[in-house]
């Protein structure tokens, strides 16, 4: 049914949207997504890290970014400095390297609880597309273009996709977690 495509669609953007949000969340190890969205001012406007530089990852304690432009270096440092992410840059003139320091006890118990609430505002989206779709539903009935037998068959299935994708957004959010955990 196409209600049901609809639902699974917003889901689907739900659960990719925390993917994204999750991913900028450091565990202690150095990755590459840590950075490559941090919005950089050059060339008179912003463009995301990732078009500027290649950014790797030589250990898990650190991540070396080289610009195309070696122009750009002390744009880019400025804004790895400006972001929210809490790292410090180091500028070796044609790259920048960042240290990624391990994670406290405290700092972890802060970013799991950060992530719930990543994980909840994913729960209430996927929640807030099935009152979407039902209220559709209910109002396709009252117009008679489908039946009440069809309706209730369509709402157990609509509760049934909500709870597997409430089910993958639990495992995602198990997952992230057990990561920062693991010291």
């Amino acid at each position: 049914m196409e209600q049901i495509d609809n639902f699974k669609l917003d889901a689907e953007k739900a659960i990719e949207h925390l993917k994204a949000n999750l991913s900028k969340f450091r565990s202690g190890r150095a990755t590459p997504n840590l950075v490559e969205n941090i919005p950089v001012e050059c060339y008179g406007n912003t463009s995301p890290l990732s078009q500027l530089a290649t950014i790797t990852a030589p250990d898990p304690g650190s991540l070396v970014i080289q610009p195309w432009d070696k122009s750009v270096v002390k744009e880019i440092e400025k804004a790895i400095h400006a972001s929210d992410i809490g790292l410090s840059p180091v500028n070796e003139g044609q790259l920048i390297r960042v240290s990624i320091p391990p994670l406290t006890e405290e700092k972890r118990i802060e970013l799991v609880k950060l992530i719930n609430e990543r994980v909840e505002d994913a729960r209430i989206a996927v929640r807030n597309s099935r009152e979407v779709t039902i209220k559709d539903l209910r109002s396709q009935e009252k117009d008679k273009t489908i039946s009440e037998d069809d309706l209730f068959a369509t709402q157990k299935d609509l509760q049934q996709e909500t709870d597997s994708y409430i089910s993958q957004i639990k495992e995602i959010a198990e997952k992230k977690e057990k990561e920062i955990m693991t010291v």
